[in-house]
Formats: C-alpha cells, structure tokens, sequence
C-alpha cells in the first residue's frame, strides 16, 4: 500500500510541475495591446526606444492589407500585407516569443518599402489577433509559415521569389522550415538572432532562473507534450540547417544576453556553403538592424542581389 501511495505521489508532483513548467513557458494567454506593444526593457533595450517608437509610430501609417487564413490545424492566423509593387519579391516576417510583429519588423518594413519589396507580417499562433494559446518554438510555427508560404502563392502565383524572415524564435522558426517540402519559389533565409534548438534556449534560460536545466528540462519536455500536445525535439535549426536548399544569412549580435551569437556561429560552421554569418559588435537581443543599421542593409542588399539575379 505505501509503494502504491507513493507511485500516485510521484506521478502527481510530476504533472504538476510539468504543468507548472508547460504554463511558464509554453502558455500565452490573450494579452491586451498595450501589452502586446509594450517596449522592452533594460539597459541594451531603454537607449533605443526612442527610435522603434519612432519607426512603429511611422509603420502604423502605411497602408496595408489585413489578411486571416486557415492553418494546417484549423486555427485562424493573422497576417498584414504591404504592396510595394506587382510582382515585386514578398518578405515574410515572423516575430519572437511574446513579442509582436510591430516591435520587431518596425525596421525591417521600412526597409523592405525602400527596397520595393512586397512584406507579409504575420502574428505568430497565440500572439496578437491569431488564435491559439500555446507557443511551440518553432515546431507548430514552421508549419504555419509555409500554410503562409501556399496562401501567397495561390494569391500571386508561383514565379514570386519569396524571402523567409524572421526575428529570435521567428528566426529558429525559418531556420526549421529548411527540412520541410518548401516551394521552389522560396529562394532564401535571413534570421536574426536565432537559437540553436529548443531544447538548448530552455536549457539557458532555466540557468538564467537559477534552475537546474538537465533536471527542469525533462518537465518541461513532459509539459509541452501532454498540455501543448506538441514535441519539444521534433527538429530543430541544427538539423534543419543540414538539409538546406536555398541560402541562408544570419545576423547576430555580439552582445546578446538572451540568445547567445555562439547558437549563431555554430549553425554557421554546420553549413558554411549555405550560410552566411554577420556579427554585429555591441548589439543586444534583437536590436542588430538598431545597433549597426548601415552593416545590416549592406549585408541584406548583398544577399538579395545574389539569391534574386
């Protein structure tokens, strides 16, 4: 009878950490706006808020296009389509965790406009007006892309060169996507800031919490498994890298606390023929295109000139 009773107590403190682990890192639930486009904080994060303020303040003036579709899933996605020209090329742009298309691409649809470019930014799945309520990191998210990916072409036609752009886990979503069946129209990566795998992000971060990783990890895996309904290992950028068809540019700033550039360059040495690795010195999480904004339109020139001629 004691075996049995502690069996029940075992399994028990299991899912309940592992439900505590899965609504820490895996659940989001509806957040209000003001939420949603709040500005990062911290020392790397305050000096520059007056200029993303700026450019989501100039972004939020461009016409554009409001577009829902059905994912391979059944929840409704959001995206916002920016014509620059027909037949022009289209960026897509996927945002981080619990951050927002604005906040993130605030630069880069600015510099896509400049560039003629078409941009479709979509709300990641359980962020801003798309449905769903739990972030997978990539692996439910690379899906989605590529539900994107057949929307777009079915609208303008498969001869569109198509650019796949993405931001911290938007940037590991893109990444995951090289071992998927992508469509020839796809014709290149640019990640920014990504990380190596989940599992290694998690693991970071539970060191950053002062957890145990090799310990915390297991729940956490366990969480996103029974209440996510999702395999925290069904890939990753290290494995989809190897499988890469289409050329690749990394951007990643030396200073990055959150993701560290050793993810960036280790993805780089994995497949130097297909991937590109820009450092930028000085910049934090995210902010490669604030930080070294004349290193980061050369570099993205360079590459869409070569994958587009």
């Amino acid at each position: 009878m004691a075996i049995i009773i502690l069996i029940i107590i075992i399994i028990f403190v299991t899912f309940a950490i592992s439900f505590y682990a899965y609504r820490i890192a895996f659940y989001s639930p509806k957040r209000s706006d003001e939420e949603t486009y709040k500005l990062p904080q911290g020392e790397q994060y305050d000096k520059e808020h007056a200029n993303i303020q700026k450019w989501i303040e100039e972004i939020l003036l461009f016409p554009h296009e409001e577009i829902y579709i059905t994912a391979h899933d059944g929840k409704k996605l959001f995206g916002r389509y920016y014509h620059a020209a027909d037949g022009a090329p289209v960026q897509i742009m996927l945002h981080g965790y619990k951050s927002s298309a604005y906040l993130d691409f605030c630069g880069g649809i600015k510099f896509a406009k400049r560039l003629k470019h078409n941009a479709l930014v979509i709300d990641q799945r359980s962020h801003g007006k798309s449905e769903g309520s739990t972030i997978t990191f990539g692996i439910q998210e690379r899906k989605d892309c590529l539900d994107w990916i057949h929307y777009l072409n079915e609208r303008i036609g498969t001869d569109i060169p198509i650019i796949l752009s993405g931001l911290s886990m938007g940037a590991a979503t893109v990444l995951m996507m090289a071992d998927l069946d992508l469509p020839k129209n796809v014709v290149g990566i640019i990640a920014d800031c990504p990380y190596s795998s989940p599992k290694a992000i998690i693991q970071k971060v539970c060191k950053d919490m002062h957890f145990p990783p090799k310990l915390m990890y297991p729940f956490i895996k366990l969480g996103a498994r029974i209440f996510g309904h999702f395999d925290l290992e069904e890939t990753d950028a290290i494995t989809a890298i190897k499988q890469a068809k289409v050329p690749v540019l990394i951007f990643h700033g030396d200073d990055d606390r959150f993701v560290p550039c050793d993810m960036s360059r280790e993805l780089q040495k994995i497949c130097p023929d297909k991937v590109s690795l820009e450092i930028v010195p000085g910049a934090g999480h995210g902010l490669c295109y604030l930080v070294g904004p004349k290193q980061y339109e050369e570099a993205t020139s360079n590459f869409l000139n070569a994958i587009l001629s």
